[in-house]
């Protein structure tokens, strides 16, 4: 394979993140990478897609500069780039935790584990694993017996936990994410907070446990949601367990899209053939929109699309 795909983050002090987003974004370019990156106050966040030259050249250009010192990146072989375009984007946060102080990975965080460690630490009784990503992420794939907090968003779930501290009462916390990031804050969040006896964290996120010799991503049922045009990949080396369900009729899937509706944009996971029943809509007015991006993009005729809207209809009246 010719092309790789960077995972990576780093919390440092960055003083101008609006300067330094366009002046990343050149050098970025310049390269010819493609990607997107997330720049604030506290730090980078990134995943980009390049040849083999050009990511090495990337990586070297991280390593070298000041701010960066000790970055580490998290390397996928891909057979061509993961994404259409370079973006370097301002932000106020890396992730949006929305806290009414913010938390500072350098002062406060959860235990690191390694791979391995955490393996073998989320089979103890006395513990409790919690999935911190978005609900789409956790619904194609989590590890056995995560919690899943009831929220649709990442930054809503600090609500969840202080709702539902009972949970956490006497129980060692792991949490886990993607890469890492998230959890960097919220395992010190957790521990401001006093939740749970003890609070660790998957170091470097699911993707590192994937490809550790020892976990081989053992006890992972489903794939990765990730950010990029792949959508979704493999992490448990020894065992796949399907546990997305389709969106329409609640069968094993594990293809992800997004609903045509322009204004909604929900990710759901369908079958090609279920999507198609529905013109790509999470809803009776979502199929219905007048700028549909399924009907758009097959080419469908007025006659097949009122066909396919009166059937749904029917269907509809029959619930």
């Amino acid at each position: 394979m010719d092309y790789r795909i960077l995972l990576y983050y780093h919390y440092t002090t960055i003083e101008d993140p609006e300067a330094f987003a366009t002046e990343h974004l050149q050098a970025c370019k310049d390269i010819d990478l493609m990607g997107r990156i997330i720049v604030a106050h506290e730090g980078i966040n990134g995943t980009v897609s390049g040849t083999v030259e050009q990511t090495n050249a990337y990586m070297d250009m991280m390593k070298n500069h000041p701010l960066f010192e000790g970055i580490v990146f998290k390397i996928d072989e891909a057979e061509g780039h993961a994404f259409k375009r370079m973006r370097v984007r301002p932000r106020p946060e890396l992730v949006n935790l929305g806290l009414e102080e913010d938390i500072n990975p350098h002062e406060s965080t959860g235990r690191y584990l390694s791979p391995s460690e955490f393996m073998e630490e989320m089979q103890r009784e006395d513990t409790v694993v919690l999935d911190v990503r978005n609900t789409y992420e956790y619904d194609v794939g989590h590890f056995r017996g995560a919690i899943r907090p009831e929220v649709e968003n990442f930054r809503d779930t600090p609500a969840w936990v202080r709702a539902n501290k009972e949970i956490f009462e006497g129980k060692r916390v792991l949490t886990y994410c993607t890469g890492g990031i998230r959890c960097e804050k919220f395992s010190g969040w957790l521990k401001a907070e006093g939740i749970g006896e003890d609070v660790g964290q998957l170091h470097g996120g699911i993707a590192t446990y994937s490809k550790d010799p020892v976990a081989k991503g053992q006890l992972w049922d489903g794939q990765m949601y990730v950010f990029d045009e792949r959508i979704t990949v493999p992490i448990n080396r020894v065992e796949h367990v399907v546990v997305g369900k389709d969106y329409y009729d609640g069968t094993p899937c594990e293809r992800y899209v997004k609903c045509a509706n322009p204004e909604c944009n929900k990710h759901i996971l369908a079958s090609e053939e279920n999507e198609a029943k529905h013109l790509g809509g999470c809803t009776l007015e979502c199929t219905k929109h007048p700028r549909n991006r399924y009907i758009e993009k097959h080419g469908l005729t007025e006659e097949h699309v009122a066909a396919v809207i009166a059937e749904l209809e029917k269907n509809q009246q029959h619930i």
